[in-house]
C-alpha cells in the first residue's frame, strides 16, 4: 500500500472519529486491499460538478468529516472573501442521508458564525440556486449527487450570484479545505441559533419568477388540456413541477406514481437518470396508455429533464438532449420576435460539445450564440462577465440542462418542463406536434444528428487510463477518422487551436480545460472530455448533412446514423 494511503488510514484510526467509523475502518483493513485504496488514495476535490463520491469511510468518500471539512474550509474563505454579516442557503435533494448531511453542513456554518437559511425539507437545485440571488447570500450549499446511482452523495458549493464556483474560487475552496486535516479543526456545534428554516415563502418567490417567464401565456390557457405525463424519478421535482405547470395553466397533468414519491433507493430505475431509457420506461407505459402528447421526466434534483414525444408513423420516441435544446433555443428566439421582445443586446449560450446547429440558426436570426466549457458554472460566469451590456435569454447543454432567463444561475428543469409544454402547446395550435416542429427546423437549418459514447474506467488505475488516451490522442491526433480528414484540433488545456494541414495554430480564448475536438473535411465534429464527476471518458460525435423535405428524414438518418458508426469503428471505441 501507498505510504500517503498508510499515513491517512493511521491518521483515521487514531484521531477523534466516532466508533461506527473506526469499526467500519478496521473490517475494511481486513477486507479487500483494492477497497481501502481507493477509499484513501485522494481526497475529494471540487470539479465541474462539485464534490462528489460514493458515500461511505474515507478520504475519497462522502461522509460527515470529508463534508465537514470542506463546509469548514468553505467558511473560512467565505469569510475571507466578505466582510460583515455572511449568509449561506442550503438545500438537499431525495438522497439516502441528504438531510443529514445538510443539516451537518447547516451546523458547520452556523458554529462559524454564518447566517444559514436551511430548507425544511427537499428542494430542487435549481431553487438553490435562486435562493441565494433572492436572499442575497454570499454563497449555498445543495447536497445532491444529481443523477448519479443511489450509492453516491455530492456537495455542490455556489456563490454569491446563485453560480458554481468557478476559478479563483474553486481553487481557494480546495486551498482552504486542504489545510484542514482533522476533524478536530471542524466547528460542529455551537452555531445552532444561526440556522433558520425557510419555505413556502422561498417557494412562492420562486415559482413567481417561473410563471414569468412564458411567452405564449393565451396559448397555454387554449391548449390547457395538453395531455402531460410526468416523473420526478422518486426525486425533489415532485415539489415543483405539478404546480409551476398549473401556474402556466395545464389542466391535463398526469403523475407516474410508481415514482412520485421522494426515495434515495431508487426503487424502480438502477440508474436515477432521464438520459437513460429505463429511467422513462414507466412514464412511456403510462404515455402510451393514455395516448398522452408528451412525456417529461426529472433527474433526483431536478436539474436535468428527459422527454419523449411521438415521431411521424405515431411511435413513441425519446427525444436526446441536443434536439431538446435545438427546440428550446429555437421556440425563445422565434417566440420573443414574434412577440416583440427580442432585443438587440440578446445572446444565447451553450457548451462546446452541444449541437452546432444551435450556432447555426442563432447567426441566421442575428443573435449571439457564446460556446463555452462543459458545466453550467461556465455559462453563468459568462452572464456575469455579460452584463449588464448584453441580454442573456437561454443557455443549454446536450447533457439534459437548460436554463431559461437570468435569475437562475444554474439548469434548472423546472422551468425548463414548463417550457417544452408550451413548446409542445404551441405546436399543437398550429396542428403540430414537437417531433414536425423539430424537423421543420433541420429542413430549414440543416440536419445535425449527435451522439455520445462514456467509457467508464473506475479506481485509481481508471484515471491513470484515461490520461493516457487524452495523452495519445494530444500527441499523436489521428490524420483521418472514417476515411474523412481531420483539418483542426482545438485543443482546450494548450488553448489553441491548429490548422493541421498548415500548422497554424490560433489561441482559444476560454480557460483551460481537458477538452480535445476533432474537426473533419466532411463538417463532422468529435469531441473527448473526460468527466469532471465521474471516473468516465465521454466521446461525442457531431455529423449533418441537408435535409430537404421531411419525407426524406428516415433516409438522412440513416446515413448519420451509418456516418457516426463508422466514426467509432475507426477509433476503436467500440
Amino acid at each position: 500500500m501507498d505510504i500517503n494511503i498508510q499515513n491517512k488510514v493511521a491518521q483515521w484510526l487514531n484521531g477523534n472519529f466516532d466508533p461506527e467509523t473506526i469499526a467500519t475502518l478496521k473490517k475494511m483493513q481486513e477486507g479487500n486491499p483494492d477497497d481501502l485504496n481507493d477509499a484513501f488514495y485522494r481526497n475529494l476535490e471540487f470539479g465541474t460538478g462539485g464534490l462528489r463520491g460514493i458515500m461511505g469511510v474515507g478520504t475519497n468518500r462522502m461522509n460527515k468529516y470529508t463534508i465537514g471539512m470542506a463546509t469548514q474550509g468553505f467558511a473560512n474563505y467565505l469569510k475571507e472573501a466578505f466582510q460583515g454579516e455572511i449568509k449561506v442557503a442550503i438545500a438537499h435533494d431525495s438522497r439516502n442521508n441528504a438531510r443529514f448531511f445538510a443539516e451537518t453542513v447547516a451546523n458547520v456554518f452556523g458554529a462559524n458564525g454564518i447566517k444559514v437559511f436551511l430548507f425544511e425539507s427537499l428542494r430542487p437545485t435549481p431553487e438553490l440556486s435562486f435562493t441565494i440571488r433572492h436572499l442575497k447570500c454570499q454563497g449555498g450549499v445543495v447536497l445532491t449527487a444529481s443523477h448519479n446511482p443511489k450509492e453516491y452523495s455530492g456537495y455542490k458549493a455556489y456563490w454569491n450570484d446563485g453560480a458554481q464556483l468557478v476559478p479563483p474560487h474553486d481553487t481557494n475552496v480546495i486551498r482552504e479545505v486542504d489545510k484542514i486535516t482533522s476533524p478536530d479543526d471542524v466547528k460542529w456545534s455551537g452555531g445552532e441559533a444561526n440556522i433558520t428554516l425557510i419555505g413556502k415563502e422561498v417557494d412562492e418567490a420562486y415559482l413567481k419568477e417561473l410563471q414569468s417567464l412564458s411567452i405564449n401565456p393565451d396559448i397555454n390557457k387554449q391548449q390547457h388540456d395538453l395531455k402531460i405525463v410526468y416523473t420526478p424519478i422518486h426525486g425533489t421535482g415532485i415539489t415543483m413541477v405539478p404546480e409551476t405547470l398549473k401556474r402556466f395553466g395545464f389542466t391535463n397533468v398526469n403523475i407516474v406514481t410508481e415514482q412520485a414519491t421522494p426515495d434515495g433507493n431508487f426503487p424502480t430505475v438502477v440508474y436515477p437518470n432521464p438520459e437513460e431509457p429505463e429511467a422513462m420506461s414507466l412514464g412511456l407505459k403510462m404515455a402510451k396508455a393514455l395516448d398522452a402528447d408528451i412525456l417529461l421526466g426529472t433527474d433526483p434534483d431536478a436539474d436535468r429533464v428527459g422527454i419523449a414525444v411521438k415521431n411521424l408513423k405515431g411511435e413513441w420516441t425519446l427525444i436526446n438532449g441536443n434536439q431538446t435544446a435545438v427546440l428550446i433555443f429555437n421556440y425563445i428566439i422565434e417566440g420573443r420576435r414574434r412577440k416583440g421582445l427580442a432585443k438587440p443586446s440578446d445572446y444565447i449560450a451553450k457548451t462546446v460539445v452541444t449541437s452546432d446547429l444551435i450556432d447555426v440558426f442563432a447567426a441566421k436570426n442575428n443573435i449571439r450564440c457564446y460556446n463555452v466549457l462543459t458545466g453550467f458554472k461556465w455559462i453563468a460566469d459568462l452572464i456575469r462577465r455579460k452584463e449588464p451590456q448584453e441580454n442573456f435569454i437561454c443557455g443549454g447543454e446536450e447533457s439534459y440542462g437548460y436554463m431559461i432567463g437570468n435569475n437562475v444561475r444554474d439548469k434548472d428543469a423546472i422551468s425548463s418542463v414548463a417550457m417544452i409544454c408550451e413548446m409542445a402547446a404551441y405546436a399543437r395550435s398550429q396542428g403540430k406536434s414537437l417531433f414536425e416542429q423539430l424537423i421543420d427546423i433541420y429542413v430549414q437549418y440543416g440536419y445535425y444528428k449527435e451522439s455520445l459514447i462514456s467509457i467508464t474506467k473506475k479506481g485509481m488505475k481508471g484515471g491513470e487510463e484515461i490520461n493516457e488516451m487524452m495523452r495519445g490522442y494530444r500527441e499523436n491526433p489521428p490524420a483521418t477518422i472514417n476515411g474523412s480528414t481531420v483539418v483542426t484540433l482545438y485543443d482546450y488545456q494548450l488553448q489553441q487551436i491548429k490548422d493541421i494541414h498548415t500548422g497554424e495554430i490560433k489561441s482559444l480564448d476560454l480557460p483551460k480545460s481537458n477538452v480535445l475536438q476533432f474537426v473533419l473535411a466532411d463538417g463532422s465534429k468529435i469531441s473527448a472530455r473526460p468527466s469532471g464527476t465521474e471516473p468516465k471518458i465521454k466521446f461525442y460525435f457531431s455529423v449533418n448533412a441537408p435535409l430537404d423535405n421531411a419525407a426524406n428524414f428516415d433516409k438522412v438518418t440513416a446515413e448519420l446514423d451509418q456516418k457516426i458508426k463508422g466514426i467509432i469503428e475507426d477509433m476503436h471505441l467500440k
